[in-house]
């Protein structure tokens, strides 16, 4: 959650969320509360990696293109749509700052099995087990969906304070000529009791931060489609 204040507090995305120009580039996003009866919630990961059923703070960010906006080639071939918006998620200049402030602390010999660069991220397919920048980790993987565990570092295999499921999302929707894209956020401290005496009751994040989120999800997401629209479709 420090890395969430760090990211907008030092490259000025605070002022950006909200400014008119920011509401009038984002306005096509909506943010939705990811309902409780989400297959996300009933899966082994989150079992797995929230054993106690920690309180969690989530979102889920939406955005529809018209398939008339999106590359072709990108339409032909399942999965091929989801792993590009994925590409465009990291390696886009939405994550640009985060991505080098991970670089500069992280990368070592240790993490050289990681994805750091731009074009790594740009070119990578998602596979299961890839890891990124030391803080995200493909963890699921199918032709509509590519999601990571994020929070800490992968190094970290058991349950940890600062964790969570982030989801990337394409649904082409043809009858209505349509692709919905969704980021979808489920972040937790596993290493609560929920119950006991002097627990937390509610998510890791504050009021503040989580709106603060909400703004770095529409950005990751308007700078991603970037990598799956016609490059004259660009504004739309």
């Amino acid at each position: 959650m420090v890395l969430i204040r760090n990211v907008f507090r030092l490259t000025g995305y605070t002022t950006l969320g909200a400014s008119a120009g920011y509401a009038l580039w984002t306005r096509k996003c909506t943010i939705v509360d990811v309902p409780r009866d989400d297959y996300i919630f009933q899966s082994t990961l989150f079992t797995r990696h929230n054993p106690n059923d920690s309180p969690v703070t989530q979102d889920l960010c939406l955005r529809r293109v018209p398939l008339e906006k999106i590359r072709p080639e990108l339409l032909q071939e399942d999965g091929k749509l989801v792993q590009a918006f994925c590409a465009g998620v990291w390696s886009g200049w939405g994550f640009a700052f985060q991505r080098r402030y991970l670089e500069q602390k992280y990368k070592s010999k240790e993490t050289a099995d990681n994805l750091w660069s731009t074009e790594e991220l740009a070119e990578s397919s998602y596979e299961v087990g890839q890891r990124l920048v030391d803080h995200f980790e493909v963890v699921a993987k199918t032709d509509r969906s590519i999601m990571v565990r994020c929070g800490d570092s992968p190094r970290i295999r058991e349950p940890r304070e600062s964790d969570g499921l982030f989801e990337l999302t394409v649904d082409v929707k043809r009858n209505e000529g349509v692709a919905e894209f969704g980021l979808k956020s489920v972040f937790f401290n596993a290493l609560t009791l929920p119950g006991k005496e002097g627990q937390p009751v509610q998510g890791p994040m504050d009021a503040k931060i989580q709106w603060l989120h909400l703004q770095y999800d529409k950005i990751l997401m308007e700078t991603a489609l970037v990598n799956v629209r016609k490059l004259k479709a660009q504004r739309n």
